[in-house]
């Protein structure tokens, strides 16, 4: 019996050591405490894939970024094997992640790196004006980022920086030329978003705009359009 029970619960450790850590447990484990050398140690030992992905659907560079761990996440940008377009579970790229944490030097870096900065459905522009970035706003205007994309339900970046109640990026990207007079599939634009959190200032600002959009283009009164 007692040999019986030894064995078994010799077993049993050996099963929950091989269970608790693999490789990719560790190289995500490290990442997402900033752990460069062991980082650099099992993706240079060719341990694991520098693009795997972890049971979160996350790949290795956007875990990196959602973690602020910039060490890591500068040495996944440099690295020519890692794929910064690979997508997460909701098909996130890391260009958007680092919009929306708000990472501008990562931002930079991707970019400079070959990230692709406009893309269908939702964009990193989306995420920026959610989080009202205007620094990461304007690097994305300046790389050719589309300023009226529209996400699946025709949301804009502009509707996006008005309902969070970012007037300041809502000036900044109507300064460069967003259309104000967009609505989604719901019929809502910029300026209703504004009325909803609540912003009374900018959502009459925002209706001011649009206004002059539809004189300036010879639009209807009070018309609305879709992108």
């Amino acid at each position: 019996m007692k040999r019986w029970l030894a064995g078994t619960l010799l077993g049993m450790s050996a099963f929950t050591q091989a269970v608790a850590a693999s490789p990719l447990d560790d190289l995500f484990g490290a990442a997402a405490i900033d752990n460069l050398r062991d980082v650099r140690r099992l993706i240079q030992d060719g341990v694991v894939d520098p693009n795997a992905i972890d049971a979160k659907g996350d790949t290795l560079l956007i875990a990196a970024i959602r973690n602020d761990a910039h060490r890591v996440s500068d040495y996944l940008i440099g690295n020519k094997k890692v794929d910064v377009e690979r997508t997460d579970a909701p098909q996130e790229t890391a260009l958007m992640i680092a919009a929306f944490r708000n990472q501008k030097d990562t931002v930079e870096k991707l970019i400079a790196r070959g990230a692709e900065v406009n893309r269908t459905g939702w964009t990193a522009l989306h995420y920026a004006a959610s989080v009202g970035s205007a620094d990461i706003v304007k690097i994305l205007l300046d790389h050719s980022a589309y300023i009226d994309a529209e996400s699946p339900n025709k949301t804009t970046p502009l509707m996006m920086a008005a309902r969070s109640d970012h007037a300041d990026v809502c000036r900044l990207l109507i300064d460069e030329g967003a259309d104000p007079t967009l609505v989604n599939e719901r019929d809502l634009g910029a300026a209703d978003f504004a009325t909803r959190v609540g912003d009374s200032e900018n959502a009459k600002w925002l209706r001011e705009r649009e206004a002059v959009w539809r004189a300036k283009y010879g639009l209807p009164a009070n018309s609305r359009s879709r992108p």
